[in-house]
């Protein structure tokens, strides 16, 4: 059988940078393709070839869909070849309802009247298909991620989708939407819809996968069949080297407290009756990297932006010192004065001004350290961006690449270079490595490692218990908003934390 998608040779530049360098691609009808590299190593740039947005002449190479060469100019080309991509931020309008979106440009209309009728009723089917039983005028806002991924897929079906590219689709989605969307892909592929997904998730790709392709740095290094996918074979591939141990090497040296939280209390900033912190207390000791561990909506990110500046909630009670002094932490300028900094889950939204470059996004929290008399100095600025960009490893031409045009490994570096550079004695990480890739992580696990050798606090919330295990010195477990339990790193493991959550629960119940 002749393949469906050949993608010969394609190179890709931008200015100062060659994204793209003679990459090869061929997908075969109806099989599942995943596409593996480091952040940065050019998936994106290919799908976005392949799909019009690069539009034709933009590129070197060939592209041959069913045995054509194809020539889009546009994403409307390729979509009216059956290539719909569903990019990792979702193309969803929130005001409108479910099968508004599921038309928007493609509406079920005659001579410029839409039959609502008629596109009502293809939702439903639509949504069938996908496994969702919303009405179809349900407001799209109204709905969590999980199912907003489905309505995407959903919306490409609509648009009689034979080649469907899912770039990270799983990346913000908890564990029971992921497998939700895994067993789509799976009916979608015995519907004979062609499929390719990027993701860093290895075990996901693992269970979905006929094939996978995998990049580094702009270039094709392997293609391998279901049969000798590996874990390992995949990590070194992208990264080119064997990755023994995931987690670099430490010796703790571990002082005296550092940071103390004292009977910890938040209500819900706009539900004056819900209380969603519950007298949570902790500590953490120079030198020490201390892990939060819980189920979605267990409360650790309430709970550490409610300290971090009282960025979340409201009647907010409790103590916190610092260095053996009580901190005020009321604002958010006072947090870091105090010697606390918070990078966010969300480095998109919360973390970054993407359209802002590098050197901005660095120095943001920090001007005084960039200026005199009230005065920014640009010459400062550039120099402390440089020294950033150069222990941090971020990869890019220069620093005044603007942010929105880095990989999600080296957006998150610079965030984290934003707040190191407000010499912070306490960093907390919600998340640090979501979406990813394994190379990525373990720069920033040595990064950890690192502040905790100067004698730094690093608090280290994480949904990936073997992060949380590999990394942490103890771990405090958390439940709907309470502290349910401590673990040191020699008692701790997946099992006694799922058990002290479930405990917890019992006891709610």
């Amino acid at each position: 059988m002749a393949p469906l998608l050949e993608m010969r040779g394609i190179s890709k530049v931008f200015p100062g940078v060659r994204a793209l360098d003679n990459v090869s691609l061929t997908v075969e009808p109806g099989e599942i393709h995943a596409i593996c590299g480091e952040n940065g190593a050019g998936k994106s740039t290919l799908m976005k070839v392949l799909s019009g947005v690069y539009p034709h002449g933009s590129y070197e190479g060939d592209i041959l869909y069913d045995g054509l060469p194809l020539t889009c100019r546009n994403i409307r080309d390729s979509e009216d070849r059956g290539i719909i991509i569903i990019h990792q931020e979702l193309a969803l309008v929130p005001l409108l309802s479910i099968a508004e979106n599921l038309f928007l440009g493609n509406e079920v209309a005659k001579r410029g009247v839409i039959n609502w009728a008629e596109a009502f009723q293809k939702t439903e089917t639509l949504l069938r298909k996908v496994g969702l039983s919303e009405a179809p005028t349900t407001k799209v806002e109204k709905l969590g991620v999980g199912k907003q991924q489905l309505i995407e897929i959903a919306k490409a079906l609509a648009k009689d989708v034979r080649l469907l590219i899912l770039d990270e689709p799983t990346a913000a989605l908890q564990e029971n939407d992921s497998q939700k969307l895994l067993d789509l892909m799976l009916e979608l592929k015995a519907q004979g819809v062609t499929q390719i997904i990027i993701s860093h998730k290895l075990n996901e790709i693992g269970r979905v996968a006929d094939r996978i392709t995998i990049i580094r740095d702009g270039a094709t290094v392997s293609t391998l069949n279901k049969a000798d996918i590996s874990e390992d074979r995949i990590i070194r591939d992208m990264v080119g080297r064997d990755m023994a141990h995931r987690y670099p090497d430490r010796t703790p040296n571990i002082g005296e407290v550092l940071m103390e939280v004292k009977g910890w209390n938040v209500w819900h900033p706009d539900q004056k009756d819900r209380q969603m912190i519950h007298d949570a207390s902790f500590h953490v000791r120079r030198g020490e990297i201390v892990g939060i561990a819980g189920l979605m909506g267990a409360g650790r990110t309430e709970l550490a932006m409610s300290l971090f500046g009282r960025s979340y909630g409201q009647t907010i009670s409790g103590q916190v010192t610092l260095g053996g002094k009580v901190a005020d932490t009321s604002t958010v300028a006072r947090a870091i004065d105090a010697g606390l900094a918070y990078v966010t889950e969300d480095r998109k939204v919360l973390g970054l001004v993407l359209e802002e470059p590098i050197v901005r996004n660095i120095t943001l929290a920090n001007l005084f350290g960039v200026s005199s008399k009230g005065v920014l100095s640009l010459r400062r600025e550039t120099q402390v961006a440089e020294e950033y960009r150069r222990a941090m490893n971020i990869r890019t031409p220069g620093v005044m690449q603007r942010v929105v045009n880095l990989s999600g490994g080296n957006q998150q570096k610079v965030v984290l270079s934003k707040w190191l550079f407000t010499d912070p004695q306490v960093l907390i990480l919600d998340e640090p490595t979501r979406g990813i890739d394994v190379g990525a992580k373990f720069e920033i696990y040595g990064i950890m490692n690192d502040l905790a050798a100067q004698g730094r606090g690093v608090v280290m919330i994480s949904s990936e218990m073997p992060e949380l295990l590999g990394m942490c010195d103890r771990i405090y477990v958390m439940n709907e908003g309470r502290i349910v339990g401590e673990l040191a790193r020699s008692e701790a493991s997946q099992e006694r934390i799922m058990a002290l959550i479930l405990q917890a629960e019992g006891k709610a119940a």
